[in-house]
């Protein structure tokens, strides 16, 4: 059994992770190419590095800056963010770099709204599509992660800022027109991103049962999270419970509740949103 999971859940990494990989080169060919759109992130300084080096004697391809930029960085920071996460995240580069550098595809629109608008969601889900088989699209996400995993606390304002200083160079080099059409591609990019992915939301879980040490010797033995216990009498059957409260990362909750569930069959669940939470909070590596 344990083992069809974890071949099931490589299965599906891999899968994602491909599509992902594919859809990112096709984007950045299709939509972003030919309106001149800059990335956020590495991606987005290997497409600066091959504007400014376009017309010399050794231009920079997109492909190889991004492989050339993406790859210290993981064996930088793999241990920190964990090494299966950073293994897929690589893979996921290259495949884009190979789709980028293997294949042509022709323009869709000749409109460049159009191309900021489409290329915004594409290249968004490719980043979800990513983040789904737990991985990412690499570049700034290894270094943000990094940093907020070892410091616990959030560094994406900085990688904001990293962008923001890419959009400025390449206002100054290829002008300001195509300078604001990317930040509208990014803000298309990250408001999508924000709403199809959810890995940072945090979830309270409520477990009302009777099997007490069977349920907290799955949840212990699984999870990282604390868990706080108390002494309940159910309204109807005048019986004896234990009501357990836990908070978790929205993408562990659905673990949570099969292991509880594997525990104690009868056992009673309920989940919902954390507005807002204080105090110390288990963040697991990336695998």
């Amino acid at each position: 059994m344990i083992e069809n999971v974890k071949l099931r859940r490589t299965l599906t990494t891999l899968a994602c992770v491909l599509v992902s990989g594919f859809i990112q080169g096709y984007t950045i060919q299709v939509f972003m190419a030919p309106t001149k759109l800059v990335a956020s992130g590495f991606t987005g300084v290997a497409m600066l590095l091959n504007a400014l080096t376009e017309y010399t004697a050794h231009p920079i391809s997109i492909s190889f800056g991004i492989v050339l930029l993406n790859v210290p960085t993981a064996f930088m920071c793999y241990k920190n963010i964990g090494p299966r996460f950073t293994f897929y995240s690589l893979l996921q580069v290259m495949i884009s770099s190979v789709v980028l550098k293997l294949f042509y595809f022709e323009p869709l629109f000749q409109d460049a709204i159009l191309n900021v608008i489409f290329g915004g969601v594409a290249n968004a889900f490719a980043a979800v599509l990513a983040l789904k088989g737990n991985a990412s699209t690499g570049g700034t996400d290894f270094i943000a992660l990094y940093f907020s995993n070892r410091y616990n606390k959030s560094f994406w304002d900085y990688v904001f800022g990293f962008n923001a200083l890419i959009i400025i160079i390449f206002g100054f080099t290829q002008g300001w027109l195509y300078a604001g059409y990317s930040i509208v591609f990014q803000f298309i990019c990250t408001k999508t991103i924000q709403t199809f992915h959810t890995r940072y939301d945090r979830l309270t879980v409520q477990i009302i049962t009777q099997e007490t040490e069977a349920v907290l010797e799955a949840y212990t033995k699984n999870f990282l999270h604390g868990i706080t216990c108390t002494d309940s009498y159910g309204g109807y059957s005048r019986r004896p419970f234990t009501t357990m409260i836990t908070v978790v990362s929205s993408y562990e909750v659905d673990d949570v509740i099969r292991k509880v569930s594997d525990a104690d069959p009868n056992v009673i669940i309920n989940t919902f949103k954390t507005e807002n939470f204080v105090g110390g909070f288990y963040i697991p590596p990336m695998d």
